[in-house]
């Protein structure tokens, strides 16, 4: 019995399904690659490296000069938190933290800000450190630079600021994009027990008490820093006489700089000699009236300029006698008779 031929037709369906089942497999394999693809790209996207980058957590992490930064719920560019810091006399209202990074890396810095004068900017980057800033911001406006680690740099400290004389300013979504460090032993906590000790009318001593972790300290008068040192004690000189100042300490490490210490005030003493008290002249000269014939020029008392304060004169000539002198006026000094000398002295005191 003979078997009826199938149509070519069914025979081409077929081939085309399997075709078309094939073509279907190969396309989910591609899109399951391209999905792959995408989680690996995405999974490479540099991390924000600050910490508490939105004021979240309230000043956690971030350390701000004189007291000046808080947090606050408006106004904000996203979350519930943005900082706001008060520069006052002469303090900017830094605010920074230290962040670990690899060396030789490349770093993005951002920020969104408002204000008038406000600063965003990158130290310690082995390279260039880096600032930008804007002059009015009364929305917020993103700030943005960038910058490269040198070859030993393990850790940047990352700051915003506003300007002196200028109102509040607000910082929010602060990023430090680029690749993570070893974070390494944490920065010293914020020394205690500042005290001042002995006080002249130039210097103050002050001691403190130690740190754990720490490897020096900072020294600050009036929110500046004046001196580093490797122990817990510091003077701290060329000061004013019958002034007083405040003094707050640092703890440092590798990793960086702690908050700062409580403040102390010290006050220098009046200083000068018995007497009178008070500060010592700005200008003073002193010297010999007398003929010591080493081609120097005679001076007068008249001819001393108006400036100085104090003229101490002293005159004597040897006499015969070993060992004694005369106090009686030269004539090499140049007037014709003690009654001009002291005329001259007169002139100068009043």
């Amino acid at each position: 019995m003979d078997r009826a031929p199938r149509p070519r037709t069914t025979r081409l369906r077929r081939r085309l399904a399997r075709l078309t089942g094939a073509f279907a497999a190969t396309a989910l394999g591609a899109t399951a690659l391209v999905a792959l693809g995408g989680g690996t790209a995405a999974g490479a996207a540099a991390a924000n490296l600050a910490q508490n980058p939105g004021f979240e957590s309230g000043l956690s992490g971030w350390t701000c000069s004189a007291g000046s930064g808080t947090t606050v719920a408006s106004p904000v560019h996203s979350g519930s938190a943005a900082l706001k810091a008060t520069p006052a006399g002469s303090d900017n209202a830094r605010c920074a933290q230290t962040v670990a990074v690899k060396p030789n890396s490349a770093y993005t810095l951002s920020s969104w800000v408002q204000g008038s004068y406000v600063y965003l900017g990158a130290s310690g980057t082995g390279t260039t450190d880096v600032s930008t800033w804007t002059a009015s911001a009364p929305g917020w406006q993103q700030l943005s630079t960038g910058f490269t680690t040198g070859p030993n740099t393990t850790s940047v400290t990352v700051y915003t600021h506003g300007w002196y004389g200028q109102p509040a300013y607000y910082a929010d979504d602060i990023s430090l994009a680029g690749p993570g460090g070893d974070p390494g032993d944490p920065a010293p906590g914020a020394p205690s027990g500042l005290r001042t000790g002995t006080a002249t009318s130039s210097a103050i001593d002050l001691s403190w008490s130690p740190v754990s972790g720490a490897t020096g300290y900072n020294v600050y008068r009036d929110g500046s820093k004046v001196l580093s040192t490797g122990g817990t004690s510091a003077t701290v000189t060329g000061l004013a006489p019958s002034t007083s100042y405040q003094f707050q300490v640092t703890a440092t490490n590798a990793a960086g700089e702690s908050p700062r210490s409580s403040a102390v005030t010290g006050t220098t003493t009046a200083g000068g000699g018995g007497g009178g008290g008070g500060a010592v002249p700005k200008h003073a000269v002193t010297g010999y009236w007398q003929n010591f014939n080493n081609g120097a020029a005679v001076q007068k008392l008249r001819d001393v300029q108006d400036q100085y304060d104090i003229i101490a004169v002293a005159f004597a000539d040897a006499t015969g006698t070993p060992g004694a002198v005369d106090f009686t006026l030269d004539p090499a000094v140049g007037y014709g008779s003690e009654q001009q000398f002291k005329d001259d002295i007169k002139a100068k005191q009043a």
